[in-house]
């Protein structure tokens, strides 16, 4: 019984995610936030590769961007949160302790432990790390990333595109 409700919570706990950052409803770039996924999506077409050759995706509408990061060898994920510019650190304190990355194709979830960098203020990290075994296939992967900055909920998509 108890992993039938393991699925359940996850899928909960994702709907909560999907719903952007609650916090942030002020317009962005001189545009309302939509909240809608795929109008988010239009706009992240401008995303170019991140200051660590990474996929970038907006998380916050436009306060944040996260950086997605993989060392296949290591089977290991790196996620760097970005401010608004998308290339300075913008450290975050997280009230899990952990940001969860959901990748889509194989589907899986990485718990990503916070990673501070030199410069990060103490209790805050701009660097998110995990492992897992499927991390080691190497391709280009597609998912999410949320976490909950102060006790605002946020997520956001990326997308790998191959490397030139």
């Amino acid at each position: 019984m108890k992993i039938a409700l393991v699925p359940l919570a996850a899928s909960a706990l994702l709907a909560v995610f999907l719903t952007g950052c609650e916090g942030d409803k002020k317009p962005a770039g001189g545009t309302a936030a939509s909240g809608d996924p795929a109008a988010g999506n239009a706009k992240h077409a401008a995303h170019g590769e991140g200051p660590h050759e990474g996929a970038v995706a907006d998380w916050g509408g436009g306060t944040y961007h996260v950086e997605f990061t993989v060392d296949h060898g290591k089977q290991e994920a790196t996620v760097y949160i970005l401010g608004g510019d998308e290339k300075t650190a913008a450290p975050i304190k997280t009230n899990a302790e952990k940001l969860i990355l959901s990748i889509q194709q194989p589907a899986f979830q990485v718990d990503l432990m916070p990673s501070s960098q030199s410069g990060d203020p103490e209790g805050t990290s701009s660097r998110f790390v995990g492992k897992h075994e499927k991390l080691g296939i190497v391709q280009e992967f597609a998912g999410t990333i949320a976490g909950d900055v102060e006790g605002t909920p946020c997520v956001g998509e990326f997308k790998e595109e191959p490397h030139k």
